[in-house]
């Protein structure tokens, strides 16, 4: 089985993006699981394009992407993207668009195909702070994650797809003053546990779907 996990590259400022640097840390395998990773542009018209060459390139059954979400004091799973874009800074091509829509005319809507509820719960019984999360927000982490479930739904080949929200990393905070933060190597292990939580369902739909046919 093979999974696609995609970290950003920093943006608003910031020298570092604890996304990228926790994706950096994933082993090469776990088990039966070949992890691949991809760092992203923090670009609305760059991201997109970057994300399906990878997921070309690599063929994977699961993509997890990770951005960062300065303030959040928990590693959020995200359940729903919306087809919204509303910059409130902007992205590193300087574009800041006000209510455009991520793919034309593209459904309001995508949910996360990940079992995010087992996830959460199998974070949490690791000692690490967890929670189903029901906004992404509107900017490019947003942005990657509906086109991820818009690609997801165009492949014939079933893939599973959704995305996770990380903290600050302590050294962000040390410069930024009070805020929540998370050691790099607990937001690694989240999405270890993510991956190998998802990778199991996703055997399980595989072999449900070669029974049936």
């Amino acid at each position: 089985m093979k999974a696609l996990v995609t970290g950003f590259e920093p943006f608003g400022g910031e020298e570092v993006n604890p996304s990228s640097l926790a994706v950096e840390r994933l082993k090469k395998r776990y088990g039966s699981v070949v992890v691949q990773t991809a760092t992203l542009p923090c670009s609305y018209a760059r991201s997109g394009g970057v994300l399906e060459a990878a997921i070309a390139k690599v063929k994977p059954d699961l993509v997890l992407c990770v951005g960062q979400a300065g303030g959040r004091n928990e590693l959020c799973l995200e359940r729903v993207a919306i087809n919204v874009q509303d910059a409130r800074i902007r992205d590193n091509d300087g574009r800041q668009p006000i209510d455009k829509p991520v793919v034309k005319d593209g459904p309001a809507a995508h949910f996360t195909s990940l079992p995010i509820k087992a996830c959460v719960a199998a974070m949490r019984k690791a000692g690490l702070a967890a929670a189903v999360s029901n906004t992404a927000g509107t900017f490019v982490c947003n942005h990657i994650f509906y086109a991820l479930m818009d690609i997801a739904q165009r492949r014939a080949k079933p893939l599973r797809g959704g995305f996770l929200h990380v903290p600050f990393a302590p050294g962000q905070v040390a410069r930024l003053g009070t805020a929540p933060s998370m050691a790099i190597a607990d937001m690694t292990r989240g999405i270890e546990i993510i991956l190998e939580v998802s990778a199991g369902r996703t055997r399980d739909l595989h072999t449900a779907e070669g029974r049936i046919s």
